[in-house]
């Protein structure tokens, strides 16, 4: 066990670390952020020796040679006292398979070796201040009401156009519906919880193209996520999104491919939960990795049934994540009616995607 105060940044850290094989490997780099280290054999003596006063903030956990890593995390997420402890894996093996059982249980971040150490210690560091600092996601649109506030002419616009859609696309979605429910069992709408402009939670409608148990098959499709992997040996990262996903019914890629699934939004700009054009709302659990100074600025704009991301790479292999975020950013800043206007306007010809996204 190495066992630490890390103090870079102004964060005082207590990191524990359990294993052999890389601490041998690691000794000589870690000397020099790490000022004690100590060896005890025995993970659940450690365990039950401490108390509320003396947990660390970090536990460390090798995977290799260690049958018991996964038994372990389990055993620190079901026991109160440790549930909030940030949990590191680190690995000599590339594996999807330990990748994926990894993020079911809720690991924090899962490193394989070689990498980069100060970008070790800088993630070490930023689990630590998010730790402390990150509020909690049902708090966070009291924290951010002054920030941003609908302009009226874009509410005026929004509920107008919205109404008016609405209206004539009646007939469509009586039909969509109709064969929606002859294709496959569940609901016609798809309901999920996204988070929108200042971090409002909403419900967020949609024409259902997936089957019914889709958002549970999200853990075990973890290594097939496009933007994982980019730019971060954690395999983390902020958006899903999945090449040919095979939870799309065959009406389902239809309705995606041709946008009509996203019809059913224009209920949610019409009862002020989002507007025509703004930043794509996401569901919770990208929206929660999304809250610091830099990234957190794309919740200060208004959530959009289209916006900069739809129109400029939607569908291409080539959208990274940070380009997605970086659009983001850039609308909150700089929207207006006139930049709506061109954006609207651009949505159309981008509405039919190359690939099924």
């Amino acid at each position: 066990m190495i066992t630490s105060t890390f103090n870079s940044q102004a964060v005082n850290s207590k990191v524990v670390y359990f294993g052999d094989l890389l601490s041998k490997v690691l000794i000589s780099d870690l000397e020099n952020n790490i000022s004690d280290l100590t060896c005890p054999e025995d993970f659940d003596q450690y365990i039950n020796a401490q108390t509320l006063l003396s947990l660390p903030d970090v536990i460390i956990i090798e995977v290799d040679e260690n049958k018991e890593c996964f038994n372990q995390v389990s055993l620190l997420r079901s026991n109160p006292l440790f549930k909030s402890i940030i949990i590191i894996l680190i690995g000599i093996k590339e594996s999807k398979e330990l990748r994926t059982k990894a993020l079911a249980l809720k690991v924090n971040d899962y490193y394989t070796y070689p990498f980069p150490l100060d970008d070790f210690y800088s993630r070490i560091n930023f689990l630590v201040k998010f730790k402390l600092i990150k509020p909690k996601l049902e708090e966070l649109p009291e924290k951010l009401n002054d920030t941003y506030q609908m302009p009226l002419a874009k509410r005026i616009f929004d509920v107008v156009m919205s109404g008016t859609a609405l209206l004539f696309l009646m007939p469509l979605f009586i039909i969509v519906a109709i064969v929606i429910r002859l294709g496959s069992k569940g609901d016609v709408i798809y309901k999920s919880k996204r988070v929108g402009a200042g971090y409002k939670i909403f419900d967020f409608y949609k024409f259902r193209s997936m089957r019914s148990d889709a958002d549970k098959m999200l853990t075990q499709m973890a290594d097939l996520n496009q933007y994982a992997n980019e730019g971060n040996k954690s395999g983390k990262s902020a958006f899903v999104k999945f090449s040919n996903d095979p939870r799309i019914t065959k009406f389902g890629a239809f309705l995606r491919k041709t946008s009509i699934d996203e019809l059913p939004q224009l209920i949610n700009v019409l009862i002020g939960d989002m507007s025509l054009v703004g930043n794509r709302p996401l569901p919770l659990y990208e929206a929660e990795q999304l809250t610091t100074n830099k990234w957190s600025e794309r919740f200060i704009g208004p959530a959009g049934l289209t916006g900069l991301w739809q129109i400029s790479k939607r569908g291409k292999k080539d959208m990274s994540e940070s380009e997605r975020k970086e659009l983001d950013n850039y609308y909150a800043s700089n929207y207006s009616m006139w930049l709506d206007m061109k954006i609207i306007l651009k949505t159309f010809p981008a509405l039919i995607q190359k690939e099924q996204v």
